[in-house]
């Protein structure tokens, strides 16, 4: 996937549901990992825009782009926010859906974009 700016979130839900139906994954889980210092993933509420735009905001705000860092990249804000987000996601699957809330969706957290990005996903049958 290719990120658009320097921090997004971009909600993956539907590519993770068409991977479990193109996997025939029935019951069992989906495991995601980001392979990327940078970014991460996140499940929270996708339907009002501005739960997204509230997370995006406190993260700046807690973790400013231009602190006291160490790291000389530049995208140190980025790495921490990462950390704090984490870089894997398991989710539940049963009878072919992924057995998210109600109102939740998966989101790939992008900290210094834009990039090309990968989410890898995997299937374990039960």
């Amino acid at each position: 996937m290719r990120s658009k700016s320097r921090e997004e979130l971009i909600d993956i839900t539907k590519e993770v549901e068409r991977f479990v139906e193109e996997e025939g994954l029935r019951d069992g889980f989906i495991v995601m990992y980001v392979p990327h210092t940078t970014a991460g993933l996140v499940i929270n509420e996708g339907f009002d825009p501005d739960v997204g735009r509230d997370l995006m905001e406190m993260m700046r705000k807690l973790i400013p782009r231009n602190g006291s860092y160490r790291h000389s990249e530049g995208n140190s804000d980025a790495h921490i926010k990462s950390a704090i987000l984490g870089e894997s996601k398991i989710v539940p699957v049963r009878n072919g859906k992924l057995l998210l809330g109600t109102w939740q969706r998966i989101f790939f957290f992008e900290g210094d974009g834009p990039r090309n990005r990968r989410v890898i996903l995997g299937a374990i049958h039960s």
